[in-house]
């Protein structure tokens, strides 16, 4: 099972980097947020890069990225982090460093993106604010899913099985839950599934 980690902190700082470092600025994020203003506060949100999808702020690609780091409350830090430490490592080790934090900011630019397209079309009267790192984790699971589809020899049943689940589970919690931006969950798992397709053609790796 390549979801379970049974690594110590110091080797998981070591075997990890970028996901220890995607974490840390979630966090560190969150204490700027919550000290100037508010995490849950949308002017303060949108001051520091959340995407909307009204006004001048939604031609502003470069929130496409900062939005991926902002989060709305502890609640979402906390469960969108433990979504990276649990079950983003075994592809960071898989596609190595650089690869990797290419296919998590690829992912999350597509998908906050997408749904900043998506829901400003027609004419919008309520803008709506955006912020957090789920769009980047679905196409890290879209990644998985890749994997467990055309790269069956990668990962074992139990694996394949519980990002089949997860999947499921998210999927249906993104519509759901109020207040869930599913568009870009499911912009980011076909994001992910693509961009990994892409990225074992153009940068091969040796795996062990």
């Amino acid at each position: 099972m390549i979801f379970i980690r049974y690594e110590k902190w110091r080797s998981y700082l070591r075997y990890y980097p970028v996901t220890c470092a995607l974490i840390l600025a979630n966090v560190i994020m969150f204490i700027v947020l919550s000290l100037n203003g508010g995490s849950t506060n949308l002017y303060t949100l949108v001051k520091y890069g959340a995407t909307v999808n009204l006004g001048a702020e939604k031609d502003e690609l470069w929130r496409c990225v900062t939005a991926m780091f902002l989060h709305n409350g502890f609640a979402h830090l906390f469960f969108n982090s433990f979504s990276l430490l649990v079950f983003a490592p075994p592809l960071e080790r898989l596609m190595g460093w650089w690869r990797y934090a290419l296919l998590y900011l690829g992912g999350g630019f597509v998908a906050n993106l997408l749904w900043v397209l998506i829901s400003s079309r027609g004419n919008v009267e309520i803008g709506i604010v955006s912020v957090g790192a789920s769009g980047a984790i679905y196409a890290v699971y879209g990644a998985f899913l890749y994997i467990a589809v055309f790269q069956r020899a990668m990962m074992d049943e139990g694996s394949r099985k519980t990002i089949y689940g997860l999947l499921m589970m998210g999927i249906i919690m993104s519509f759901a839950a109020p207040k869930i931006n599913y568009m870009a969950h499911i912009g980011g798992l076909i994001a992910g599934f693509f961009i990994y397709g892409l990225i074992i053609r153009v940068f091969k790796r040796n795996r062990r």
